[in-house]
Order: C-alpha cells, then sequence, then structure tokens
C-alpha cells in the first residue's frame, strides 16, 4: 500500500508508524514489566522504544521540527512544525494484552493539527487523516455516520473516574439515558468508530493532547465536529474533557455539559 503526500508528511509519518508496530508486535511474545511514572500512570519500556523509534525516523527526514511526547516531553519547541506522540495509548490494555490499544501520532503546524495517525494493530485498523483530504481506514475513505436524532445515536464514553474526579458523573448518566446504545469503548477507540460511522458521539472528562490530536483530525476530516465540554477547541490546553460526534448532533450533546 503507497502512501503519498504533497509534503511527505504522511509518507514519513507511515514508515514511523510501521516501524513502531514491528516493535509492539514482537514485544507481545514476551512479559511486559510495568512501572509507574510519578503521577501514578503505567509504563513500559516498549512504550518508550516506540517513541524513541518514531523521533529517531522523522527526524532523519525532517531534523529542524520539533516532537512532543507523552514520555520524552518537549523536543526543539520553537520549530514551526511538532510531531505529537502517544507511542502506546491505553497502556495497560497493552500490558494485559488487550487488544485495544494503538499508537497515536500527530503533526502540528503552529497551534493546527494538519496530519493525525492513529493505528490499532491488534484491531487491523490504521486510520489517517491530512487537513482538506478527508480521512482514511487502511487505505479507504470513510464517514461519520448520517444519525441526526439524540434517541438513535450510539454513545461511547472514555473512563468513569475522569467523569467523577471532574464531578461531571451525573451529566454522563443523563447523556446516556437519552441515547439508543452505549459503550464504554473509550480512548482512542471511540474515535475511531465514531469516524467510521459505527458509533455517532464520544465523550470523555480527561484527556492530555497526545492522547486527542490525532483523532481530532481524523474525526473532522471523516465529517464530524470535535470541542470541549463548553464547545471550544481542545488545543488550548494540555489537558481538556472533549465531545466528539458526527456534528448533527453535537449541540445537542454539549448541552448536558455545559
Amino acid at each position: 500500500m503507497c502512501y503519498m503526500s504533497e509534503t511527505r508528511f504522511l509518507e514519513v509519518a507511515i514508515t514511523a508508524i510501521q516501524k513502531a508496530e514491528s516493535i509492539i508486535m514482537k514485544s507481545l511474545s514476551g512479559d511486559l514489566q510495568v512501572i509507574r511514572k510519578p503521577d501514578g500512570s503505567p509504563v513500559t519500556h516498549v512504550d518508550k522504544d516506540v517513541e524513541n523509534i518514531i523521533i529517531k525516523t522523522i527526524g532523519e527526514h525532517f531534523p529542524d521540527h520539533g516532537f512532543l511526547g507523552e514520555e520524552f516531553g518537549r523536543k526543539n519547541e520553537e520549530s514551526k512544525f511538532t510531531w505529537v506522540i502517544d507511542p502506546i495509548e491505553c497502556t495497560m490494555n497493552f500490558t494485559r494484552k488487550l487488544p485495544i490499544f494503538s499508537t497515536e501520532l500527530a503533526l502540528m503546524e503552529g497551534d493546527e493539527v494538519i496530519l493525525g495517525i492513529s493505528n490499532a494493530p491488534l484491531l487491523h485498523a490504521l486510520m489517517y487523516a491530512e487537513k482538506g483530504k478527508g480521512a482514511f481506514l487502511n487505505g479507504k475513505p470513510v464517514k461519520v455516520s448520517s444519525i441526526s436524532k439524540l434517541d438513535e445515536a450510539y454513545i461511547c464514553y472514555g473512563g468513569l473516574a475522569q467523569f467523577e474526579k471532574k464531578e461531571r458523573t451525573q451529566d454522563l448518566l443523563d447523556l446516556l439515558k437519552h441515547g439508543w446504545r452505549n459503550r464504554g469503548f473509550g480512548d482512542f477507540w471511540g474515535y475511531q468508530l465514531l469516524s467510521q460511522g459505527r458509533a455517532d458521539a464520544m465523550v470523555e472528562a480527561g484527556a492530555m493532547i497526545w492522547d486527542i490530536a490525532a483523532c481530532k483530525i481524523i474525526v473532522e476530516e471523516a465529517g464530524g465536529k470535535l470541542t470541549d465540554f463548553n464547545g471550544d477547541s481542545i488545543l488550548k490546553k494540555d489537558s481538556t474533557s472533549v465531545v466528539a460526534t458526527n456534528g448533527k448532533i453535537h449541540d445537542e450533546v454539549l448541552e448536558f455539559f455545559k
């Protein structure tokens, strides 16, 4: 499969993702040692190896670009272009060898996301999007659903602990009562399902920029909409709430959280 881009950004990014996938798949045959970071979140040596190979691969082609990664922080902050990396989204799933984990990679030009890749190797789901060029799943274009009524909507949601922490659990429950069906397909998977038209909304109370940057452009290029609980851009702060929908029910979903 050939991925071409006028800027070569996508081509290089896919190469980096493929190298990362190779490291991840090899690691699944052995034991994974989990270390707790100062904030209590889990990390493995694989997270660090993956982030390193992505930085190395992209840096060979674009040495003046910057990076913002979950594991190693910022590099070359003054650059016009910044690659945002979550080497293994859903690390706990990964350590239990559950299939719902991914590598997230986005490219920002200034404050705007212009490219995003969300790769879930065990789900055989490689999604990507470039600004103005649509969203794709394994090379085939995808679109959000045409559902326009909340009572017909399939709603996904992220971890309940974040809703509880921000005292928004009741808001979530009220929303779910008004939808058609709901499941806790949290993190990247909810956004992938939304972008493929298989779900109609995805909400979560807490996400970092590396969790959400790639999903943002994929959702939007698939025809959807993504904001925080107030309807504002999620890129204005490092940690954010998220409402993502097919666009047709966005305002209705937001009303439960405003």
